[in-house]
C-alpha cells in the first residue's frame, strides 16, 4: 500500500493524519489510496464486510488538489485531507445515491447535500458511500447489496440503518463516517460495531439533499467515529443554518464556536448522572440471557462513571415512559412530501413520487423492512396522540432531571447483543432489536453513544448520554470523559 511503510492507518485519528501531513510522512493521495486498498482487501474480499456501496472515482483527484493546496499555503480547513464515508441516503455529486435499493441503482443526483458541501469546504474527501437499511428502513439489508456484516462477528448484523457507516468506520475504511437517524439508526450500528455515534438535537444539522428530510423532523444526520474527539471535530463542520431545511432555524444560537474545544477529561467530576434502567428498546426481551449479558456490561459502566467522579442517581424513573413511547406514530402523507422534496432537487430522479416507486415492478424486490414500513401510513388520530405524548414525555423527562438536579441521563445504547443476520432475514425476523428510541421520539434532544466494552460472548455494548434540548456540548463532554477513563475501543480483528 502506498505510504503504508511510514504511516499506520489503523485507528489513525484526524490529529494523527494532520501531524503526518505536516511532517511530510504522508500525502492525502497516499492516505486515500491506503483506505481504497483496505476497502478492496477487507470489504469486497477477505471477510467481505460489505459496508461500501460505491467509491468516489474522483477521490484521488481531490486528494491531489488538497496536496497542492497544502504545498501552496497550508491546510484549507480543519478537516484537510480527511477521508470520510457517507451513508448512501444523501447526495455526493460524484457518486450515485442508491438508498441501498435496486430501485435507485442508477440514480445520479449530481449535487452535494448541504452537509457534504460544508465538509468539503472544511477539506474533507468523500471516498465512499455506505450501505444502509434499504430506503432507510431497519437493519442493514438491501436489494442492491445484500447484508452488511458485523465487524466483530461476521455472522451477525452491523445494525442499521446506518450499518455501513458504523462498520466502515470501525474497520478503518475511512477516518470517520456520517450516518442518519430517524429511530435508532446511528446509535445502534455505532455501538454494535464498537464506535462512537451521535444523533444531534434536531435542527443543528441540515438534511438538505438527504432522503427523509424536511418536512419530516425526527431524522437527523450525525457523526460516527472511533474517538469522541474526531466525533466532535466532525460535528464542528456539520452544524449550521440551511434555508432549504427550515428545522435548522431552531438550531441558530445553540452552537458553540467548537464542540471539540470544549472536551474535558474531567467533565464527569461532580456531574449528576441519572441511570435509566427501564427496558424500553424495540422488541426488547428482558428475561433472556442476551439481555442479561448487556446488563452486566452496563452495570460495570455505571460503576466506571462513579469512578470518574460522577454523582450517580440509580435508578431514575420517568412516569408512564413505556405507555408514552407506545404512542409513536407518523403523520399521514409526511413521507410522501419528504420524498417529493428530495426528488425535486435531484437531477433526473428515477421517481417523482413515492406512489411511482411502489408502482414499479422492481418494488417487489425490496426488503421486508421496507414493505413493513411503507405498507402503513398511519392515521391523523394516531399522530395527534403521538404529539400529545411527545410533549408530555418531554415535560416529564425534564421534570425528573430538575427534581434530581441531573446533568444527563444514561441508559443502555442497545439492550440486546447484535443479532444474527439469518434471524433478521428469516423468522423471528429480528430488526432493530433492543434499540431505545426515546431521543427520536422526543426529537429535540441530543444522544451520544460510546463503547462500554464487550459482553462475555465478546460482542460490543455501550452506553448513551441523553440530555436536555441543545445540550449537545455537555453530552459530548461526558462521553469523552467516560471514553478517556475506560478506553474500551478495540479495532476488529477481521480488518488488520
Amino acid at each position: 500500500m502506498a505510504g503504508s511503510n511510514e504511516f499506520n492507518v489503523v485507528e489513525a485519528t484526524i490529529a494523527d493524519i494532520h501531524a503526518a501531513y505536516q511532517d511530510g510522512r504522508l500525502t492525502a493521495r497516499e492516505l486515500v489510496q491506503i483506505y481504497l486498498d483496505r476497502i478492496e482487501a477487507y470489504d469486497r474480499n477477505g471477510p467481505c464486510i460489505n459496508s461500501i456501496i460505491s467509491t468516489n472515482p474522483r477521490a484521488l483527484e481531490e486528494a491531489d488538489r488538497l496536496d497542492a493546496a497544502y504545498k501552496a499555503g497550508g491546510f484549507v480547513g480543519p478537516l484537510h485531507g480527511i477521508p470520510l464515508v457517507f451513508k448512501d441516503q444523501g447526495d455526493v455529486a460524484e457518486m450515485p445515491t442508491t438508498l441501498g435499493s435496486v430501485l435507485f441503482k442508477d440514480h445520479m443526483p449530481n449535487r452535494d447535500a448541504h452537509v457534504v458541501s460544508k465538509l468539503k469546504d472544511a477539506g474533507a474527501i468523500f471516498i465512499g458511500k455506505a450501505t444502509l437499511g434499504e430506503l432507510g428502513a431497519g437493519d442493514t439489508h438491501g436489494s442492491l447489496f445484500g447484508s452488511t456484516r458485523n465487524v466483530y462477528d461476521l455472522e451477525r448484523t452491523a445494525g442499521g440503518s446506518s450499518g455501513g457507516s458504523g462498520a466502515s468506520a470501525s474497520a478503518n475504511f475511512a477516518t470517520a463516517a456520517i450516518g442518519q437517524e430517524g429511530f435508532a439508526s446511528i446509535r445502534r450500528p455505532a455501538i454494535w460495531n464498537g464506535v462512537a455515534g451521535m444523533r444531534p438535537t434536531a435542527g443543528l444539522v441540515s438534511r438538505g439533499g438527504v432522503y427523509a428530510g424536511w418536512p419530516m423532523i425526527n431524522g437527523s444526520l450525525g457523526p460516527m467515529a472511533r474517538t469522541l474527539t474526531d466525533l466532535a471535530k466532525l460535528l464542528d463542520s456539520m452544524v449550521g443554518y440551511d434555508p432549504n431545511d427550515p428545522i435548522t432555524a431552531r438550531g441558530v444560537g445553540h452552537t458553540p464556536a467548537s464542540y471539540a474545544d470544549l472536551l474535558d477529561v474531567d467533565a464527569l467530576k461532580g456531574a449528576r448522572i441519572g441511570i435509566l434502567r427501564t427496558p424500553m428498546g424495540h422488541r426488547v426481551e428482558p428475561d433472556t440471557d442476551d439481555f442479561r449479558l448487556v446488563t452486566e456490561v452496563f452495570d460495570k459502566a455505571v460503576a466506571d462513571l462513579a469512578g470518574a467522579g460522577a454523582e450517580i442517581v440509580d435508578p431514575i424513573e420517568i412516569p408512564d415512559l413505556l405507555e408514552l413511547l407506545s404512542k409513536r406514530a407518523r403523520e399521514p402523507g409526511e413521507d410522501d412530501l419528504s420524498y417529493s422534496a428530495y426528488a425535486a432537487g435531484s437531477a433526473n430522479p428515477p421517481f417523482a413520487t413515492r406512489a411511482e416507486i411502489m408502482a414499479s415492478p422492481e418494488y417487489a424486490k425490496v426488503t421486508k423492512g421496507v414493505h413493513d414500513r411503507w405498507g402503513s401510513s398511519g392515521t391523523s388520530e394516531a399522530h395527534y396522540e403521538y404529539l400529545k405524548a411527545r410533549d408530555m414525555l418531554m415535560t416529564r423527562m425534564l421534570a425528573v432531571m430538575a427534581d434530581h438536579k441531573l446533568d444527563a441521563i444514561v441508559h443502555k445504547a442497545v439492550e440486546h447483543q447484535t443479532t444474527l443476520i439469518r434471524d433478521g432475514l428469516n423468522p423471528p425476523f429480528y430488526d432493530q432489536r433492543g434499540a431505545p428510541h426515546i431521543n427520536t421520539f422526543l426529537v429535540f434532544v441530543p444522544s451520544v453513544v460510546v463503547p462500554a466494552g464487550f459482553t462475555s460472548e465478546n460482542l460490543p455494548a455501550g452506553i448513551t448520554f441523553l440530555g436536555r434540548p441543545y445540550d449537545d456540548a455537555n453530552m459530548l463532554r461526558f462521553a469523552y470523559a467516560y471514553e478517556q477513563a475506560t478506553q474500551h475501543r478495540r479495532a476488529p480483528e477481521c480488518a488488520p
